[in-house]
């Protein structure tokens, strides 16, 4: 998944391979760190030295060793034709004749139908980015920005009136077109203080395998909280009790939303830049801060700058916990199940109704369900595939689901109680 690197084996000796035939079984064995298999459009590779120079980091591509990663593939490669080059040293051979195209019990029907639904969605040129809209949204950010600085300016840097100014919504992730997020992707994370490097290997893991514990980063709640049905009864039953855990719907406010993104999102970008050598993020990360502090030392001092900052981090934090994890938190969350694409995405997703203030306040995140399903299709185009997503789910009976802002807020709290009532159930008397 994704191009550029090179095999440290030679290619005679792996183009003398690639005409073996395999079976599904023969394919699921090599799922191991040190052994790696996996499956496209029924061509069977071996990734283990190709998933260390996987540009979307070794892990999302190793999630899928010993499985189909046909879907996978064709979601997130919006240039199948230039990838394919990259997969040739690595062909090692096909399924057999015998063996059907997909693996485990996924469904051939879903699969095939959603097949047909991303090729007319492509033929409606659905996939293509519309610049002008990115510009707008760019520039009214920069306007509200220069606005504040304005205001502050004129009328004095009173807490009243700097807590007002800053009192806006921080921007989603913003889904250009492929070439054109290759160039701009990184300077606009790191103008944001964060890691253009980092989220990608992170977000990709999040979308390849959707609250799936062990794979899913979003899902590891460092023993903070338990969530789903499954993980607090398997923590209740081994009597694991690292917090109050039915107690978590209240704690959630104190822990969650106000320190996501200001503690352990700024540790884990930092040492993630630095382990990694990557110090161009490092620097685009620092110019964020240094600008910062040009512009508001002289109005508010060492002190009061750093106190603003972490008012601003903070208020960022709530709303993006709350507006992620309001499509994801009350959803199914378990161990890995191998479902086919659609059924895996709208099992772990669900969409906030459409208003003109949901798409603006969730940087059109409401449609979280398409935002899965079609992880490069620019934003703007959501709400025009999402009648034909629904339809195709009425078909085979799978639940798609629409809430209203509120009710997913409210679905946040209410999954986390229930759960941690699932955890202390377990633990008094199993």
């Amino acid at each position: 998944m994704g191009g550029g690197g090179q095999l440290t084996e030679p290619a005679e000796e792996v183009k003398g391979r690639a005409g073996g035939v395999y079976t599904w079984q023969e394919v699921q064995s090599h799922c191991s760190r040190s052994d790696q298999w996996l499956v496209i459009d029924r061509k069977v590779y071996n990734i283990t030295q190709w998933a260390k120079r996987h540009p979307g980091g070794i892990r999302v591509i190793s999630h899928y060793a010993g499985e189909d990663a046909t879907e996978a593939f064709t979601a997130f490669h919006p240039d199948l034709k230039w990838v394919q080059k990259f997969l040739k040293p690595l062909l090692i051979g096909e399924l057999a004749a015998t063996e059907p195209s997909q693996d485990r019990n996924k469904s051939a029907t879903i699969i095939q139908d959603f097949h047909t639904l991303r090729a007319k969605v492509e033929s409606e040129g659905l996939f293509r980015a519309r610049p002008s809209f990115f510009c707008f949204h760019l520039g009214h950010i920069l306007l509200l920005e220069a606005l504040a600085w304005l205001i502050i300016w004129v009328w004095g840097t009173s807490w009243t009136l700097t807590l007002l100014t800053n009192a806006g919504f921080s921007s989603s992730p913003v889904v250009l077109e492929p070439r054109v997020a290759q160039v701009h992707h990184r300077p606009f994370e790191g103008g944001l203080g964060a890691s253009a490097n980092w989220w990608n290997h992170r977000h990709y893991q999040h979308h390849a395998k959707p609250n799936v514990f062990s794979k899913d980063p979003d899902v590891n709640m460092l023993h903070l909280f338990v969530i789903g049905k499954t993980q607090p009864v398997e923590y209740g039953i081994k009597k694991i009790k690292y917090m109050p855990y039915h107690h978590q719907h209240q704690y959630f406010f104190l822990v969650g939303p106000p320190l996501l993104i200001p503690i352990y999102f700024h540790i884990q970008i930092m040492r993630s830049m630095i382990s990694r050598h990557d110090w161009v993020d490092l620097a685009c990360s620092l110019s964020h801060y240094l600008r910062y502090l040009c512009c508001s030392v002289p109005l508010y001092g060492l002190l009061g700058s750093m106190l603003l900052i972490s008012f601003v981090r903070i208020l960022e934090s709530h709303c993006f916990v709350w507006v992620t994890q309001m499509n994801h938190l009350p959803m199914n969350i378990d161990h890995e199940k191998h479902q086919d694409w659609l059924s895996m995405q709208l099992h772990a997703t669900c969409n906030v109704k459409q208003s003109p203030f949901n798409d603006w306040f969730s940087g059109h995140l409401n449609f979280q369900i398409e935002h899965h399903l079609f992880p490069t299709m620019p934003r703007h185009n959501y709400h025009l595939v999402a009648p034909q997503v629904r339809a195709l789910c009425d078909k085979h009976g799978i639940p798609y689901q629409v809430k209203t802002m509120w009710q997913g807020f409210a679905d946040v709290f209410r999954s986390l109680k229930n759960s941690g009532d699932l955890w202390l159930d377990a633990y008094l008397h199993k």
